[in-house]
């Protein structure tokens, strides 16, 4: 083993650099991981601009994290050195705040976030905390397994913890990065699916997908043709416009719900009338816990669902998260190393 490693940090706001590190030994309850692919998302925009809050500089990116345990710090007795693990966005929590005391450990009030408290993915190597870790299943290839630790999780637990039923009339909003699984998880969770995306050239995609319906937004009023279906029972939200979400409320049935995973730029403006005449609601949800993703990784396995990916090498993470930014990704782009 040689004694440094190949990452990529933000040096300063805006710029990411390949740099040289030296391997460190993991810390009591820590693991030491060689990894071998690392999603690229859309939140790792708050630590490469450095706009997240407390964020210190420099700091290697990256949430979405597969790779093998190669070093095990003491006290650590669950994971084997060579087991295949993931690591996802909420990698460790404080314990004592309200939240965890609850047992609400995804929304901790200070918890270790990967690429944002603590290095993340963007590397050859990583330290994680154990109690973060997840088991990846043979069936994925790790490139596979890792956009499923976030965009996968998010969109899973959102869809699983929304209290439907087989049957209903489920719609996704957006054909991109979460879209494009929440709609594979819709269908295959027995919903009836409906995708929302902008131009007609997306159906074929949708459909391929699972969607049974696809409405076009740009020529047709998303909310009245769901409402014509008898309303969606939920929407989930993975687009990036806050002005296309708001009018979704009206497509709910009674006591429907608007579920929000994509984080817009712009406001989300609502009208009171559907939401109070109707008992409709509108909610976020984030990610989840360790063994969330792993009941994500086992569903996509069994359910044969995969995240639509492109692959880059590590020294091009600054190339390839540009591309994600520009919105050219088809739909998730991965780093990949020389493992």
């Amino acid at each position: 083993m040689t004694s440094t490693y190949k990452a990529v940090e933000v040096s300063a706001p805006g710029t990411l650099r390949v740099v040289e590190r030296q391997v460190s030994e993991p810390a009591t309850g820590q693991v030491r991981i060689r990894v071998e692919a690392c999603g690229i998302c859309h939140t790792d925009a708050a630590t490469v601009t450095g706009i997240y809050p407390g964020l210190k500089l420099p700091r290697v990116p990256g949430h979405e994290v597969v790779g093998r345990i190669e070093a095990l710090g003491s006290g650590v007795s669950r994971w084997k050195i060579g087991q295949r693990v993931g690591v996802g966005l909420i990698a460790g929590e404080d314990g004592v705040c309200e939240p965890c005391r609850r047992g609400d450990t995804v929304n901790c009030q200070n918890p270790v976030a990967s690429g944002v408290t603590a290095d993340g993915g963007y590397a050859e190597v990583m330290i994680a905390e154990a109690r973060a870790l997840s088991s990846v299943p043979d069936e994925l290839t790790s490139a596979e397994a890792a956009p499923l630790l976030c965009a996968g999780v998010t969109t899973y637990n959102a869809l699983r913890n929304a209290g439907l039923r087989g049957g209903d009339l489920v719609a996704v909003q957006g054909i991109g990065g979460l879209g494009h699984l929440g709609v594979q998880f819709a269908r295959q969770m027995g919903f009836h699916t409906g995708a929302i995306g902008r131009g007609r050239e997306k159906e074929k995609l949708a459909k391929d997908l699972g969607a049974h319906v696809y409405i076009d937004s740009t020529s047709e009023d998303a909310a009245a043709v769901l409402q014509r279906m008898g309303g969606a029972r939920a929407i989930l939200a993975t687009g990036t416009s806050g002005d296309a979400m708001g009018p979704l409320v009206a497509g709910l049935a009674a006591r429907g719900k608007l579920i929000i995973i994509g984080v817009p730029n712009d406001e989300i403006r609502l009208n009171a009338f559907p939401l109070v005449f109707g008992g409709r609601s509108i909610y976020g949800t984030l990610t989840g816990t360790p063994i969330d993703s792993e009941d994500t990784l086992a569903f996509s396995v069994l359910e044969n669902i995969r995240p639509m990916i492109e692959t880059f090498p590590l020294e091009q993470a600054a190339d390839a998260y540009a591309r994600m930014m520009q919105g050219k990704a088809r739909f998730r782009m991965v780093l990949v190393t020389g493992q």
